[in-house]
């Protein structure tokens, strides 16, 4: 595994990745995990040697161990996280594996520029009001020509999520603190203000975002429960699987982006 880097104290990600309990297992997280699959086989076809960063470390730790999906395919994988509890943790999970893992913050990347052939980074630019900067530091590590999945939380959201986390945030009830959401255009003006350029737009995890908090909640406080989120969980990964036109509708909205390079 990779050196750890200090960006400073992540006081707050560094003690819910100690308090958070691992998702892993439950039928949301299953199926938050065949939505990255599908994603990345779309969009990032030919994984094998091409040098991926991710910006978390939240999912290998806690969630659906995608960047272990990756590497099977071939990727060479290096990801970073500000809390450095949880690279420990993911460090602990993928000890066997040639991962890189730092500790650093993604508004200020320890990468030379012009690194990466591929960059994925789902749910985290939106946690820190300098989400542009973030933006700037991603384009500036990505080669030209390389290929971006940025995604953020999905203002437009049909299941009204930004509202329901604006209310548990207001309660004191929202674990995960600071979460911006964007439109899909929000979203698409963003990166092009920094300069990549939008191929598309997508999305991850078309379900109500209640669903998704009850279903983890049934997992460890009433798993007898875990029979009717589960049915509830599959009825909308089969939407997903079967009706492409919903996945710009996830509560993760995203874009896949470019670098352009000198020839495009």
């Amino acid at each position: 595994m990779g050196r750890y880097v200090e960006p400073g104290k992540p006081s707050f990600w560094g003690s819910l990745a100690i308090n958070f309990p691992s998702l892993k297992g439950a039928p949301s997280t299953q199926y938050y995990f065949e939505c990255e699959q599908m994603l990345w086989a779309e969009f990032f076809p030919a994984l094998a040697d091409r040098l991926l960063l991710k910006t978390d470390l939240w999912n290998e730790a806690k969630n659906t161990e995608i960047l272990g999906w990756a590497a099977a395919q071939g990727a060479r994988p290096v990801a970073f996280d500000i809390a450095l509890e949880l690279v420990r943790q993911a460090g602990a999970i993928f000890g066997n594996h040639r991962f890189c893992f730092l500790n650093s913050d993604v508004r200020h990347l320890p990468f030379a520029a012009d690194r990466f052939d591929l960059l994925y980074s789902m749910g985290t630019i939106e946690h820190f009001p300098e989400y542009k900067a973030a933006a700037r530091e991603l384009y500036r590590v990505l080669k030209p020509h390389g290929t971006a999945i940025i995604g953020v939380p999905n203002k437009l959201d049909p299941f009204l999520r930004p509202l329901l986390v604006c209310a548990l945030n207001r309660l004191g009830l929202y674990p995960y603190g600071m979460e911006k959401s964007f439109t899909p255009m929000g979203l698409q003006r963003l990166l092009e203000s920094v300069g990549f350029r939008v191929k598309t737009q997508t999305g991850i995890l078309f379900m109500p975002g209640w669903l998704r908090m009850l279903d983890l909640w049934c997992y460890y406080r009433c798993p007898k429960a875990i029979m009717l989120t589960g049915w509830l969980v599959r009825m909308f990964a089969w939407i997903y699987r079967r009706f492409p036109a919903v996945r710009r509708h996830g509560y993760l909205t995203a874009c896949v982006a470019v670098k352009p390079g000198p020839e495009s």
